[in-house]
């Protein structure tokens, strides 16, 4: 996993596309598969959520791993506003487009995650000195020890992480988007946005 500090480094050193794939990322813990298989239609801006319907594996697009998988995670205000930004940079931006469509496919398949992690991030990753061997798991588990970090429930962090691991908490918190996981995420974001405080 990595620090906040190392986030928002990251986050810093990056171009827009993958500036916006790791804050979103980092910022909500999907998995890799499902991270390229979002469309525009999944993003709801109005209700702050984003829906998780289907996954992508080598460019095959399938269902999510576990029924828990697709529940709708929170969108906060700063990823929102990231995505807007994105939106407008790129030429897929009708509902029913990829989010990270790839010009090489016309925008008919999103990009190749692992070529993206390889080519950029990681390179990126090096050059402000983070040792680690980093990949997209990297941020899922990045957001989990945040979460712990900042207090965050255990049945609000199954959530926010989607694990079916505890049939109690399926069966009790079934609402949709909670204010708890709203405001358990946004304490995370707030830690890839925060200024360096320079030394006195």
């Amino acid at each position: 996993m990595l620090s906040a500090s190392e986030v928002q480094q990251l986050i810093a050193s990056l171009a827009l596309r993958e500036r916006t794939l790791v804050l979103l990322d980092a910022g909500t813990g999907l998995r890799m598969s499902e991270l390229f298989a979002l469309k525009w239609r999944d993003i709801n801006f109005q209700s702050k959520e984003i829906s998780i319907t289907r996954s992508i594996v080598f460019q095959v697009v399938g269902p999510c791993k576990t029924e828990a998988s697709q529940k709708p995670i929170p969108l906060d205000a700063y990823l929102a506003e990231a995505l807007r930004t994105w939106r407008e940079y790129t030429p897929y931006r009708k509902p029913d487009d990829w989010v990270f469509a790839s010009p090489a496919t016309s925008g008919k398949k999103p990009y190749w995650g692992q070529t993206i992690m390889r080519s950029f991030i990681r390179p990126a990753a090096v050059k402000i000195g983070i040792a680690q061997h980093i990949g997209w798991h990297t941020f899922r588990h990045t957001y989990s020890s945040l979460l712990a970090a900042t207090k965050a429930d255990i049945k609000v962090m199954q959530e926010l992480l989607r694990h079916a691991s505890s049939r109690v908490t399926l069966d009790t918190y079934t609402q949709a988007v909670t204010i708890h996981k709203r405001r358990a995420q946004s304490r995370v974001i707030r830690l890839f946005r925060a200024p360096a405080v320079a030394a006195a």
